[in-house]
């Protein structure tokens, strides 16, 4: 077989890949200044897995998933959704942003928030009917968090407010999860709560991305693993990625030479 021959054989399994791919990242670059905080990345998010994405502070693991969704505008690259660009796929993708960008103090029941869930397939003057507002509840109710809907959402502990997020992204019943740091400054039982509700959306299919910055909780709670560090390290199956080889790539001597050991599978 000819060089030739195989470069277009990958070529075409890659493209396929790509168009598979809830997520498809290719050459996103973002910078802040001179220095960019993300370099040339692709990323392909494998369907019905959870990924972690994880790398040390400053890796560029948050500015990633903004940009890859247009919230901040990249320098280079583009993003699909199973095949398309982003801006066509809206109703597909869920987003839950890090809780320290919201503005707490917004005057909202925890209710309306979760409601806001249904307003791509409501539109912004449609009519909230009862059918809406139950599904709502359940919503709250699948993240612990029924008896609280009446409650202004600022009244909310930390790890409350990120399970009303959480509520207001099953509302809008995606197909792509995308989470940045959902675990970030939460309690024990609201982490669990949390995992428990994103496991449950991959058994029935769906594809989960969260940025991720708890080591010790990769290779129990994800499936794939995404290392970063401005530029992709490596990618994969927590099985074969998470291991000692790639964390010293991403994290340097940030990590010592034990702690990689007890953290990786191999």
């Amino acid at each position: 077989m000819s060089l030739d021959l195989v470069t277009t054989d990958a070529f075409a399994s890659q493209e396929t890949a790509r168009q598979d791919s809830p997520l498809a990242i290719r050459g996103l670059t973002v910078s802040y200044g001179q220095k960019p905080a993300v370099f040339s990345v692709d990323m392909t998010v494998e369907a019905g897995k959870m990924t972690a994405i994880i790398g040390p502070n400053g890796a560029g693991k948050s500015t990633m998933l903004k940009a890859a969704l247009g919230i901040i505008k990249p320098l280079a690259g583009t993003t699909t959704v199973f095949g398309k660009p982003v801006a066509q796929q809206r109703q597909k993708i869920a987003y839950v942003p890090q809780r320290a960008s919201v503005d707490w103090d917004f005057p909202t029941r925890v209710i309306d928030v979760v409601l806001m869930g249904l307003y791509p397939k409501l539109g912004l003057l449609g009519r909230v009917r009862a059918a809406h507002r139950e599904k709502a509840e359940d919503c709250l109710a699948r993240v612990g968090m029924q008896d609280f809907a009446t409650r202004q959402i600022g009244q909310l502990s930390g790890g409350q407010q990120q399970r009303v997020f959480l509520a207001r992204a099953l509302a809008q019943d995606a197909e792509l999860y995308l989470l940045d740091e959902p675990f970030a400054g939460v309690d024990a039982a609201t982490e669990k709560a949390i995992i428990a509700v994103l496991k449950s959306l991959r058994d029935a299919g769906k594809t989960v991305v969260a940025v991720h910055h708890d080591l010790s909780t990769v290779a129990e709670y994800f499936d794939n693993v995404f290392l970063i560090n401005t530029r992709r390290i490596a990618e994969g199956s927590v099985v074969n990625t998470f291991v000692s080889r790639h964390l010293q790539d991403a994290y340097g001597g940030r990590l010592a030479g034990a702690q990689m050991d007890a953290l990786a599978l191999s």
